[in-house]
């Protein structure tokens, strides 16, 4: 496998506090993110992900909560059962810049999987995120 982990920067022309809600808050995930969200914001606390348009969801647990600066959780491998220990890390870094927020995903963990389902994994995050963080910047700029 190429890489264990899938990084992605994007620059938002928004507040860091905006961005923060926008991926700490039920209403905000469920706007950009997932069809339907739940999250309890605590280290140890758990979210949960519903997309409707591909009948999936996933449960993540929280382990990083700093305000306004890093959030971060771990949720299973696309490839394995949900109760499998192996998880990947999603870690978002959040920093002010002159025009708004310079926000940093981190993914990692895949090769904890056998090599073809940590490929699999990794392309569909890979792909998925790139989606997902396009619906971010598209719910941020309509909700001006």
């Amino acid at each position: 496998m190429g890489s264990d982990a899938i990084e992605r920067v994007v620059v938002l022309r928004h507040p860091v506090e905006r961005v923060w809600a926008a991926l700490t808050t039920a209403e905000g995930l469920s706007r950009w993110f997932g069809s339907v969200a739940e999250i309890d914001l605590r280290p140890g606390g758990r979210a949960f992900f519903r997309w409707d348009d591909l009948d999936d969801e996933s449960v993540a647990t929280i382990t990083v909560v700093d305000p306004p600066r890093r959030f971060a959780f771990r949720w299973a491998i696309e490839g394995l059962p949900e109760d499998d220990a192996a998880r990947t890390l999603v870690d978002f870094t959040l920093e002010p810049t002159p025009d708004g927020t310079r926000l940093r995903l981190v993914e990692s963990g895949f090769a904890q999987a056998a090599t073809d389902v940590a490929r699999a994994a990794h392309r569909a995050n890979t792909q998925g995120w790139d989606t997902e963080l396009a619906d971010l910047e598209t719910y941020l700029d309509a909700a001006s």
